[in-house]
């Protein structure tokens, strides 16, 4: 079953962010558009040089007004420990979000419950926390930020601009287009 237009579930989780441990629930992504980016966890391979592509344009994610979550079944103690051992970590500016119970796994239907781990899942919430976009990948291939970043915006221009959309490979500022309304009765 697609999660598209869902809500996404209650929660509140610990998050190590700027060199503390914080509370992040439901209610402090309301509001505003996010990005959950799960991954299987720290201290592994892949997984840093995609929080590191996405530490690299962060900035480009709060300039659209969007907050990325990164997420793993870890305690926010083991990303404290990777965040201070490891130098690609240490420029990570957004929250890690500690699920060592896997409640957002589950709510976002990532979790492998075999090996208590999250699959690599990228999702877009809109600020009504309704998720209008996600990808999930094999544990073996890494995402590329600069797409999610253009997913976002994709994503933001039609929720303000209903009746446009956009085509492939569409970049801020670039056409879209605007479909028949008797096209879009035929589908």
């Amino acid at each position: 079953m697609s999660l598209i237009n869902q809500e996404i579930g209650d929660f509140t989780v610990q998050a190590y962010h700027e060199g503390a441990f914080k509370e992040v629930s439901k209610k402090d992504v309301l509001g505003k558009w996010s990005v959950f980016f799960f991954y299987p966890a720290d201290f592994t391979f892949i997984c840093p040089t995609e929080l590191e592509d996405l530490a690299n344009i962060y900035g480009k994610f709060q300039e659209v007004g969007c907050e990325v979550y990164s997420v793993s079944c870890d305690t926010h103690f083991v990303h404290k420990a990777w965040h201070d051992v490891s130098d690609t970590i240490k420029k990570i500016n957004y929250p890690m979000l500690a699920d060592p119970t896997a409640v957002l796994a589950r709510n976002f239907d990532v979790y492998i419950e075999g090996a208590g781990l999250a699959e690599r899942g990228s999702f877009i919430v809109n600020p009504a926390g309704v998720i209008v976009a996600y990808e999930v990948t094999a544990g073996n291939v890494g995402r590329n930020a600069e797409e999610l970043l253009r997913r976002v915006q994709a994503s933001q221009f039609v929720a303000a601009h209903g009746d446009e959309v956009c085509p492939a490979k569409w970049q801020p500022g670039a056409a879209t287009l605007k479909p028949s309304l008797d096209l879009v009765g035929a589908l």
